[in-house]
């Protein structure tokens, strides 16, 4: 009797002790993921998810690296791949590398979206981002402090290039790139928001500053570039070029503004569009090869063009060059 109570008790004894060794390994394995995340992780062609995205044993996918890589750290691509769609949560930075083809081709949904928290800061650059007519957006910041856009060329998407939609403040800087023929809709057909090279828009109280430099925006059906509500938007030593409806277009409520600077806007529909009391300002920039209205203005929107030459179109043609004075030649409001 005493030996069977004695057992029992150390079966006890023993269970506790799995229990608590159990309980250790869990923690231990716990611990020992968090460390895996490295700061720097890689991406290849040739990878595969199941590998822990170091150089010698790449990743496959953008969305199997993150899980990987540290907040704050780097996903590299070692050679050519289309390396899938992906939705980043935190600050970290995406680079293709430089002279190859590293790619996101998408159908149906967006190439990459950013819904990162208020102090995170994301940075996306060397990609090829590809629509192929259906997908939705190629690039989609919905909330962050800061996304930088830089080397990129973004085509083919049904509603914008890159859409810039925050319910808070932001900042998004679009460097070095092209963004080409997005937008599934015709001219003044398109709704606010929809079919633009670049759409900017934020809730009210809050604001969202883009700036555009050295980039090209070609063939949005709608806009190349439209600052919708509580944004400010800057172009510098850009061309923006075949838009169905306005190169650049300024509106929503309250009133977004932009200023294009050494740029040109050319061989589309309107040139410069300002609506509803808002601004649209611009110097050293040709307009030129459009068949609508250089400076077009509704409601009690106002661009102001410190500039030489027509206004509306000529046999189809606007040639805008400005001129150095700080007196604007045309002050153009309604």
């Amino acid at each position: 009797m005493n030996q069977t109570i004695t057992q029992i008790g150390r079966g006890k004894v023993t269970m506790k002790k799995i229990n608590v060794l159990t309980f250790l390994a869990v923690a231990v394995l716990g611990t020992t993921m968090l460390q895996a995340q490295a700061t720097r992780t890689w991406v290849s062609g040739v990878g595969d998810d199941a590998n822990p995205c170091s150089r010698t044993a790449p990743c496959k996918t953008w969305a199997g690296a993150i899980s990987k890589t540290a907040a704050s750290g780097e996903i590299d691509a070692l050679d050519p791949g289309g390396f899938g769609a992906l939705t980043i949560t935190k600050s970290i930075t995406l680079d293709g590398g430089g002279g190859q083809v590293a790619s996101t081709l998408v159908s149906g949904t967006n190439g990459i979206v950013v819904a990162a928290g208020a102090n995170d800061v994301v940075t996306i650059r060397n990609l090829r981002i590809n629509g192929i007519r259906s997908g939705l957006n190629g690039i989609s910041f919905i909330s962050g402090k800061e996304l930088s856009i830089e080397n990129c060329v973004i085509f083919d998407f049904l509603t914008n290039g890159i859409n810039i939609s925050l319910n808070a403040s932001g900042t998004a800087h679009i460097v070095n790139s092209l963004i080409k023929n997005n937008g599934n809709c015709s001219g003044a057909g398109c709704t606010s928001g929809t079919g633009d090279g670049v759409f900017a828009t934020t809730s009210s109280g809050n604001l969202v500053l883009v700036n555009i430099v050295n980039s090209e925006v070609i063939g949005s059906t709608n806009n190349g570039v439209e600052s919708g509500s509580s944004s400010r938007v800057t172009i510098d030593r850009s061309i923006i070029s075949a838009s169905g409806n306005s190169g650049i277009l300024v509106g929503g409520s309250p009133c977004g503004n932009m200023a294009i600077d050494r740029g040109e806007i050319v061989n589309g529909n309107n040139g410069a569009t300002a609506t509803g009391g808002c601004f649209a300002n611009v110097s050293y920039t040709t307009i030129a090869y459009n068949t609508g209205t250089a400076y077009n203005v509704s409601g009690s929107g106002t661009v102001v063009a410190f500039s030489t030459g027509a206004s509306t179109a000529t046999s189809s043609t606007n040639i805008i060059h400005d001129v150095t004075v700080g007196t604007p030649t045309y002050f153009v409001s309604r």
